[in-house]
Formats: C-alpha cells, structure tokens, sequence
C-alpha cells in the first residue's frame, strides 16, 4: 500500500480537529504538517514512505518553532505563573482611592498574574487617579505606594 497525498489531507485534518478535543495548541502544527506534505505530493507523487515521514516531521516541528519562538512572543504578553517578586516594582494607575485599613482597585497595562485589575491596599491614603507601585501581593490583593 502507497500512502497518496488525500491520506495525508485526511490526517491533517484529523490532527486539526483533534485539537479542538486537547487544546494544548500543538497537535495543531502537526496537522499543519501533514496538510502541507499534501501538497507536496501533489507536485512531486513519487516521495518515497521514508522521506515523507521525514518531511511531515520537519514541517510539523519547523512550524510549532516559529509559532512559540517568533509570532507568539510579539502576542499579547501576561506575567501568569512568575513569581511575586517578578511583580514588585510594576507601575499601575489607581481606578479606586486607597486608605489605611480600606481597598482600593489598581489597574495596570499589562496583566499582572493573569488579571489586568487588581485589589490593592496602601499604608497612606492615595487618591484614584494617581500612579502607584507595587510593593508586594499579599494574598489575593496587592500591596502598592504613591509613584
């Protein structure tokens, strides 16, 4: 039995929608793969079984490469799983007052541990409006001083 390019669409396919059941998103590039040496049998049929497994190989990984080392990292980027010692010294602005012994809420441009809100306390009193710095995350809140 010779492995013909629609064996290779059907694949594909199948690895494609396969990710929508484990969305790890990257089962994906290898249906990428094999959808792209379909192709390439189309133009050159006579690929032996060795070097088509070779070439879907080399396209799958090529492809989850570019997608986590080039495209993904100029994506959106949040700090979800750094440590709190990464977050220390982020600059935010005050949507709600702050005062001893009262939650405020501090936004930041970029999220920060997966959320781009967050609740916030203060050892002084800061109006909203203002720039603050984060200082240390206690829990679920943040701690922050006057920028």
């Amino acid at each position: 039995m010779t492995i013909e390019w629609w064996h290779w669409t059907v694949g594909g396919i199948a690895l494609v929608l396969l990710e929508l059941a484990i969305p790890a998103f990257f089962v994906i590039w290898f249906g990428f793969g094999a959808l792209l040496l379909s192709v390439v049998l189309l133009a050159m049929p006579s690929l032996s079984l060795t070097a088509q497994i070779l070439l879907w190989l080399a396209a799958s990984i090529a492809m989850a490469i570019l997608w986590f080392r080039v495209f993904k990292p100029s994506a959106h980027k949040t700090l979800i799983g750094t440590a709190a010692g990464d977050v220390i010294g982020e600059a935010g602005l005050l949507v709600s007052s702050v005062a001893p012994f009262q939650r405020g809420k501090v936004r930041f441009q970029r999220p920060i541990l997966g959320a781009e809100e967050w609740a916030c306390t203060a050892e002084t009193e800061i109006a909203a409006g203002d720039r603050v710095k984060v200082v240390s995350v206690e829990g679920s809140f943040v701690k922050v001083i006057k920028a």
